[in-house]
């Protein structure tokens, strides 16, 4: 577990199917898989992105990524040249 450098919150770094990292808020979400209507957008651990809603009885988890909440998420974009 790391921390974000803009606001401190705590982070874990889960690597993307193309092998890239991603941050993501620390906090497991269970969940139950939902495609069509999940409210939802959750990062696994195996770095693959799932849809669904809260389910606090499920055995599935994900994590949300840090660039949905962080105050400074527009700092870390990359510029296209």
């Amino acid at each position: 577990m790391s921390k974000c450098k803009a606001c401190g919150a705590e982070i874990i770094w889960i690597k993307t199917p193309n092998g890239k990292p991603m941050p993501c808020d620390a906090q497991k979400i269970p969940y139950k898989l939902d495609i069509h209507n999940g409210d939802l957008v959750l990062v696994r651990p195996d770095g693959r992105i799932a849809r669904g809603t809260l389910d606090l009885e499920s055995d599935e988890y994900g994590y949300e990524s840090h660039f949905a909440n962080c105050p400074a998420a527009s700092s870390f974009r990359r510029r296209n040249k």
